[in-house]
């Protein structure tokens, strides 16, 4: 019957938070019919199981979220997204306004600033852009996609994304973790995604069909796809009208400079500074009994995003109409995401700590190729049925996580390498229909799953599974590197 608790508790889940539920209320409630299908006591699970482990997931990242939500805004608000976005647009010209729009969208989010904050700015100026150029609009979320949320997020060394901070801890790497795999998986996904963008152009072009009709304003965001997309990503997206935005844009050098300082500073701590201190304390009770191999790519982050966040606002301070107001919605901004994610992950305390997952693990681990084989299952299997990566990276890691960096040891394999099939892993099948990220990108951009979706799927999904297949490839054949 636990087997069974586990699977039903899950479907609930699943069925729930597609139906937009939630994960503050689903979580505990699935957690809690698995753990009574197996006969396990309720309130202690509740309270110890999945509280504890909720707990420690905000304990060791709400920093982070915090300081990429008070980036993210800060971005935003003194117009440093737009100047940037702008400045590449009209650099590349409207014969090349999808090359534009995916470079626009990748150099804002490689910078540190979340994709649903650098949606509002991108999706506005793609519809000029794609009005201009005559394409149509449904292409726009695939093009959007390409840049925002596939190597950006999980392949390219050094980005700041929570996707790729997750496994540091649990492999003692950091952000650019195998960086020559990550910059052949990114290209990958670049080259395959333009290709498919421009066959879609032109096949467009071909048929006759043009930009379309589209409303002059971008929808207001319904609150289940909200609640949808907090589970997606870093950011309320409820937050962004909130604060003030410039009534100026600054100028490209010092709109760029805080992205140049999050890639720099983040690559100085993680290789450069931090592993030549000694941090010998930090094996005292008092620090965790930790080692700085699990905590020093969490802190590069940190500090990089401090730095970062700090540059914008001293070089834009005379532009923020209400700075304590950008500075209040950036830090609200970040609960709702941790929270929503937290809960994830004591769900999963939960299930782990159900006699019947044994079994579970057992199964995984025995599936033929290896521990990079079976953390590639694991991580699809519960990105996709979550709809979040980091989500169901983190529920994998959580459960499991030392499990596999013993494997990893016992097969020779370096952790960078577990590192990055894990991230590339992750963003595959999480953007699924049901994904919070492909909702609130097809609603700001007024468009339907059954206009825009197969063309998403083919530039942020089959684009990284091709990559992710490289990598595994390359990765058995010569390591990590």
């Amino acid at each position: 019957m636990g087997l069974v608790g586990i699977l039903l508790g899950l479907a609930l889940m699943m069925w729930l938070a597609y139906r937009g539920w939630t994960v503050l209320i689903v979580a505990p409630v699935a957690a809690l019919l698995a753990a009574a299908i197996s006969g396990e006591p309720l309130l202690a699970h509740w309270t110890q199981t999945f509280m504890g482990g909720a707990g420690r997931f905000v304990t060791q990242w709400f920093p982070m979220f915090l300081l990429g939500g008070l980036f993210g805004k800060l971005m935003d608000d003194s117009g440093s997204i737009t100047s940037i976005a702008r400045f590449l647009t009209e650099r590349l010209g409207t014969r090349r306004t999808m090359l534009s729009v995916v470079l626009a969208s990748a150099v804002v989010t490689y910078g540190g600033v979340s994709v649903f904050v650098a949606f509002f700015v991108l999706v506005p100026m793609a519809k000029e852009m794609f009005r201009a150029a005559d394409i149509p609009r449904r292409l726009m979320p695939a093009t959007i996609g390409l840049g925002a949320f596939t190597f950006t997020m999980s392949a390219m060394p050094g980005t700041p994304s929570v996707n790729n901070a997750i496994p540091m801890p649990y492999f003692g790497t950091t952000a650019f973790a195998a960086p020559g795999l990550g910059i052949i998986a990114s290209i990958i996904i670049m080259v395959i995604g333009m290709w498919w963008l421009r066959r879609a152009e032109a096949a467009a072009r071909k048929a006759g069909e043009g930009y379309g009709k589209s409303a002059e304003e971008s929808p207001a965001i319904d609150e289940t796809v909200r609640v949808q997309a907090t589970a997606a990503g870093d950011f309320d997206p409820a937050e962004i009208q909130h604060g003030g935005h410039s009534a100026s844009l600054p100028p490209i050098v010092i709109a760029a400079l805080p992205l140049a300082v999050v890639i720099c500073t983040n690559f100085l701590m993680s290789l450069v500074v931090l592993p030549r201190l000694d941090f010998s304390f930090l094996a005292k009770e008092a620090w965790g009994e930790t080692t700085i191999g699990a905590v020093a790519g969490v802190w590069s982050v940190v500090i990089a995003l401090a730095a970062a966040t700090l540059t914008v606002i001293v070089f834009n301070f005379r532009r923020f109409p209400a700075l304590r107001g950008s500075l209040d919605a950036g830090a609200v901004s970040s609960v709702l995401p941790i929270l929503t994610i937290a809960s994830l992950v004591g769900f999963g305390a939960v299930v782990a700590a159900l006699p019947a997952f044994a079994d579970v693990r057992d199964a995984l681990l025995s599936v033929g190729g290896g521990p990079l084989i079976s953390l590639t299952i694991a991580v699809n299997a519960l990105a996709g049925l979550t709809g979040t990566a980091s989500g169901g990276m983190a529920i994998v890691l959580n459960i499991l996580g030392d499990t596999f960096m013993q494997l990893a040891a016992e097969h020779g394999i370096d952790p960078a390498l577990m590192h990055r099939v894990t991230t590339i892993g992750a963003g595959t099948l999480d953007a699924l229909p049901h994904n919070g990220t492909v909702l609130l990108l097809l609603q700001i951009s007024g468009l339907t799953h059954k206009e825009s979706y197969f063309d998403m799927v083919m530039t942020v999904i089959v684009t990284c599974i091709i990559a992710l297949a490289a990598v595994l490839i390359l990765g058995t054949m010569f390591g990590s590197f």
